[in-house]
């Protein structure tokens, strides 16, 4: 398993740097086009669409085609990020508070409507994102992947009140604050360098700084974290409401696609939302 997981990882790696490196935006859109499609015939699968989940991945992979072409990778209106933001406090907090056992009373073609458009709106943000710059959009992805790797080990040392034991057994409130505390320590560190180096592009944390202050950026940093989780126990309650423990087997040793990125469709809109002016 172990040697699965490093091999899927180094394959992964080896598409995505290069994408997020060039220059051009193109190989980087398609790339998570085609990701993002996977992870809708993923929902699909989870949400009973049967024999509709490949035609409903596939109009995802449409959706992101056509928003392409209509130029929204560099000028998405700002909008759609408020909007998403809006969608994921309120409707995270209403599929939280209905549990596993909530999920299955929404009607099916709604549960897919949610899912597809969810992913359509991250799909759009992670390339904007992109154009806005390399140093932007690593910014981002590094709050979640900060408060992942220090919410693990800091769950494991010192965890012992459950978050949700009903939808997600394995985390805890120390590992939300160990990973909130980790990526503020990123987020200082990144300051600096954003301050003393020439970056291309500013980043999410020096933008926000700019606009609110050092205080408003780690309460919007925090906020991020929250968000990342509310992500993560979205797809974790859709998972047990389906009886899956994993959203697929599409990459060895890691599950599926949407089990990678779920944390990230709450964060990136919201990121966006909170630092584009």
């Amino acid at each position: 398993m172990l040697k699965q997981r490093i091999a899927t990882a180094a394959v992964l790696l080896a598409l995505l740097l290069p994408a997020l490196f060039l220059e051009r935006e193109w190989p980087f859109a398609v790339l998570t086009l085609v990701a993002m499609s996977a992870a809708g015939w993923e929902w699909a699968r989870l949400n009973q669409a049967g024999n509709f989940a490949v035609p409903l991945g596939l109009l995802l992979g449409v959706a992101c085609l056509l928003a392409l072409m209509a130029g929204w990778a560099s000028s998405a209106p700002r909008l759609v990020w408020w909007l998403a933001m809006l969608a994921w406090v309120l409707g995270g907090a209403w599929a939280l508070r209905g549990g596993v056992a909530g999920w299955p009373r929404v009607p099916r073609a709604l549960r897919w409507l949610i899912g597809l458009a969810a992913l359509w709106v991250t799909w759009l943000a992670m390339v904007h994102a992109k154009f806005v710059g390399l140093n932007f959009i690593l910014s981002i992805f590094c709050v979640v992947w900060a408060a992942d790797v220090f919410a693990y080990f800091g769950g494991r040392a010192f965890g012992k009140r459950k978050l949700a034991p009903a939808i997600s057994p394995g985390k805890s409130w120390e590992g939300v604050w160990s990973g909130a505390a980790g990526a503020l320590v990123v987020a200082a560190i990144w300051l600096v360098v954003d301050a003393r180096l020439a970056t291309g592009s500013a980043s999410l944390y020096t933008r926000v700084a700019a606009q609110l202050g050092f205080a408003g950026a780690a309460l919007v940093v925090v906020f991020l974290v929250a968000m990342s989780i509310v992500g993560d126990l979205f797809e974790s309650l859709v998972k047990r409401s389906a009886g899956a423990k994993d959203s697929s087997a599409l990459l060895p040793g890691h599950g599926g696609v949407l089990d990678r990125v779920d944390a990230l469709l709450p964060v990136f809109p919201i990121a966006l939302a909170l630092a584009l002016r």
